[in-house]
């Protein structure tokens, strides 16, 4: 396992905690060497920050995600990732239209890492207030959390 895209629609608020999630639960557990990166299905924000609600979320969890840009998924971050997540159904069913040949069992949930939870999406919190952000970050690093010891897992002792 060499890298991991977490992906939302516009790219500005899931995917870019998620991120952030990511790296720092990676570089607490010594796996600072997979490499993350976010996306959306849509082109919306392209080039734009994070939603300031998601950055605060972030930044009150050690998180700084204010240097992220918003970018579209392209067919070739389908070879580059080994794991392609969506934050949600209808992202995810996006990205299986979207996925090459070849690049099957790439693409999956981002929660389906998260363990045993009765939602298996994050909630969009874009038109809701703070504590939307809150809630979806609480899941989001449950899921990081999961990824992570997964690839530790599969990395072995030492790794």
């Amino acid at each position: 396992m060499k890298s991991i895209l977490l992906v939302c629609l516009g790219n500005i608020c899931r995917s870019s905690m998620a991120e952030g999630a990511m790296r720092l639960a990676l570089d607490e557990a010594g796996l600072g060497h997979v490499t993350t990166d976010s996306a959306g299905t849509s082109g919306w924000h392209a080039g734009g920050p994070p939603d300031p609600r998601a950055v605060k979320a972030a930044l009150m969890r050690n998180m700084d995600i204010s240097g992220q840009r918003a970018r579209q998924i392209e067919a070739a971050d389908f070879d580059r990732f080994d794991i392609v997540a969506a934050m949600d159904r209808d992202n995810y069913a996006r990205l299986r239209e979207l996925q090459p040949d070849g690049t099957q069992g790439r693409v999956h949930l981002f929660l389906e890492f998260a363990g045993e939870l009765p939602v298996r999406e994050v909630p969009d919190p874009y038109y809701g207030n703070e504590a939307g952000f809150e809630h979806a970050l609480d899941l989001i690093e449950l899921a990081a959390r999961g990824l992570v010891a997964r690839i530790a897992a599969r990395a072995g002792p030492g790794s």
